[in-house]
């Protein structure tokens, strides 16, 4: 953990040296084109001195400083100090004496000469400083929003938790009144639940899945919710899909049609009657679910169970164009959903 937080921390300085560098180097050029490589050799010279510097008063020198450690705080300063001025005086006259750095002025006073290369150094530090704020800034503002996408996953994957055993329970309890009351309809609602939990252990893991096969789960499941009701259900449910391969969150859509049968057909004394209309087209979803139900829009209070509850914050994560509106009227009830499919979060 510890060599890949540094690792990290080279990043800034690979490309920052360099430019750093050019940038030097073409200033010095702009002033004297002459002996220009040895001018640049030269800037080589003074930039390896200062990078490693700056380095070490960014990276450990500053992060070591404070008011409880005052004393070496200061001793730090004063060093720092030193490897600026004197210091660099003696790395530049080093580089003389090594025959690496080239003297390309008249000789000047040693006083102006250190005065020169301190300028040049607390240049050095305004730059790599503030290109070190930035830097950091710009990797704080990434790993926040990767903690977020984190955070918002993980919320996801709760709601889903939630919903699919919701859903479950309520499919297991149709099964159980069929088996308690010995229907020959029992066997063929098993065989339709075991479609629909193949589904929910292979396909819901993944993001993404084909419009055309949420549409066959929900089929499915209305099928295996009329084997409790006789004919006297009416179930309307047409569609119109400009491609069956466009993308949806998986189980997306059943908690309303699975609303419409626990809380509406349920509750309906004579001629419970569902219609259901899906349309995409043009990455636009709509989605509408009318049911009956068994008392009037003025004694029907409107309260959100957890599957249209769960519905709601899943489009809040997963979109940021969508309405879901829900309209209770005299006997019936009606969810109509509309998504921009290219909102996708």
């Amino acid at each position: 953990m510890k060599k890949l937080s540094q690792i990290k921390r080279y990043e800034l300085y690979v490309w920052l040296v360099p430019a750093f560098w050019l940038v030097n180097l073409l200033m010095d050029v702009v002033k004297d084109s002459s002996h220009f490589p040895a001018r640049a050799v030269n800037e080589i010279w003074l930039v390896a001195y200062l990078s490693v510097v700056n380095y070490w008063l960014l990276e450990y020198n500053l992060p070591r400083m404070s008011w409880k450690r005052f004393f070496e705080s200061a001793l730090l300063i004063l060093l720092q100090v030193f490897l600026y001025t004197i210091g660099f005086f003696i790395w530049r006259l080093l580089g003389v004496t090594l025959h690496i750095f080239t003297p390309l002025s008249n000789p000047i006073p040693i006083e102006e000469r250190i005065g020169s290369l301190t300028g040049y150094s607390f240049e050095s530090i305004v730059v790599f400083g503030v290109a070190r704020h930035i830097y950091n800034y710009i990797k704080l503002k990434q790993h926040s929003q990767q903690l977020l996408i984190a955070q918002q996953q993980a919320e996801l994957n709760y709601l889903k938790s939630q919903t699919n055993p919701h859903f479950l329970f309520n499919t297991l309890n149709n099964i159980y009144s069929l088996a308690r009351d010995k229907s020959d309809l029992a066997p063929e609602s098993i065989l339709r639940l075991s479609k629909i939990l193949r589904y929910m252990l292979y396909e819901t893991s993944a993001p993404f899945t084909a419009i055309g096969q949420e549409l066959k789960i929900m089929e499915d499941y209305i099928a295996l919710e009329k084997l409790r009701y006789d004919d006297s259900l009416y179930v309307n449910f047409s569609h119109d899909l400009e491609d069956s391969q466009q993308g949806v969150p998986p189980l997306l859509l059943i908690p309303l049609v699975e609303n419409a049968f626990k809380h509406g057909l349920a509750e309906t004394r004579d001629h419970p009657r569902l219609n259901i209309f899906l349309s995409v087209k043009n990455k636009s979803l709509l989605f509408t679910v009318d049911n009956s139900t068994g008392e009037r829009a003025a004694d029907h209070t409107l309260k959100e169970n957890i599957g249209l509850s769960n519905l709601r914050r899943q489009l809040t994560l997963l979109y940021t164009d969508y309405s879901l509106e829900i309209q209770p009227k005299d006997y019936l009830f009606t969810a109509t959903l509309k998504i921009n499919l290219s909102s996708h979060v």
